[in-house]
């Protein structure tokens, strides 16, 4: 954990004013189809769901980074965008890329072994992400199979601590449930890899399906989603700063046919690499 924060010194830590408490909306239940989930899905969903995030961010706070000034490009995937050619999203400039591993007890995406793999073979620092599906089966189930269906990780100069993907809904639990299931997914990803899980998530699922839960942000860092044209996100409270930040579901990038998310890191090529080996 101490590396995962060292290796996030140098992000944006933005002033935020406090929003309003979010109310639980009367259909909590993701629509998503199992196998279907992916970064984004259910991004628009939660938005019209929930009552919208409205906290500003302070460009201007004492400690915050010019906006884009250290940021490096970044993409995520799925089986949606089918074959892909790594070495042209390479040669593009793409950095990182998180790829979809798995949802629940029982699905792994059909392309993950080949994205991963080639990923990795062109030189693109590349992370595993699980689909969650907490009316499934519990958190520590789910890490457990994460991490057996290609969530591991190992300090190879390529590879990011595995991601958990919350949104689509709160699949019925509340606010302490919730916060229960995603401790129980950290402690058993974190005893069996070593490492801290990436969260990824929106202002309004976190802030509605975990009340607002500061629990996690010195432990995980995270992924925001936030589609804007603006030059930095809104994020969740209970977060102090964003590490990934999703800004963009219809993307181009060569070597990937159709639209792609886009996605930022906010740091240098130094601390991109600290985070994927855990040093300093």
């Amino acid at each position: 954990m101490a590396a995962a924060v060292l290796a996030l010194s140098t992000v944006i830590a933005p002033a935020v004013s406090a929003g309003p408490a979010s109310a639980r909306p009367a259909e909590t239940n993701s629509t998503i189809p199992l196998g279907a989930g992916y970064m984004g899905a259910g991004y628009i969903e939660d938005g019209a769901a929930f009552r919208p995030d409205t906290r500003q961010v302070d460009l201007d706070a004492e400690g915050a980074a010019a906006p884009l000034a250290t940021q490096l490009p970044g993409i995520d995937v799925s089986h949606y965008q089918g074959t892909i050619n790594w070495a042209s999203v390479k040669s593009a400039g793409i950095k990182f890329a998180y790829i979809k591993a798995t949802e629940s007890t029982t699905y792994t995406d059909p392309q993950f072994s080949t994205n991963y793999t080639n990923a990795h073979n062109r030189g693109v620092i590349r992370g595993a992400y699980h689909f969650a599906r907490p009316n499934l089966s519990g958190g520590a189930a789910q890490a457990t199979y994460f991490v057996a269906h290609g969530g591991a990780w190992s300090r190879d100069n390529l590879t990011l601590p595995g991601m958990l993907d919350l949104e689509g809904g709160c699949y019925g639990k509340s606010t302490s449930a919730m916060r229960t299931w995603i401790t129980d997914f950290y402690n058993t990803y974190k005893a069996k890899t070593t490492r801290d899980v990436v969260i990824y998530t929106s202002p309004s699922w976190w802030n509605t399906c975990t009340g607002s839960w500061g629990g996690m942000s010195a432990k995980s860092p995270l992924f925001v989603a936030h589609w804007t044209t603006a030059a930095s996100p809104s994020i969740p409270a209970g977060f102090p700063y964003w590490t990934f930040w999703q800004y963009s579901s219809t993307g181009s990038v060569s070597g990937v046919s159709g639209n792609v998310d886009r996605d930022r890191f906010s740091g240098t090529d130094a601390r991109l690499l600290a985070l994927a080996n855990n040093t300093a």
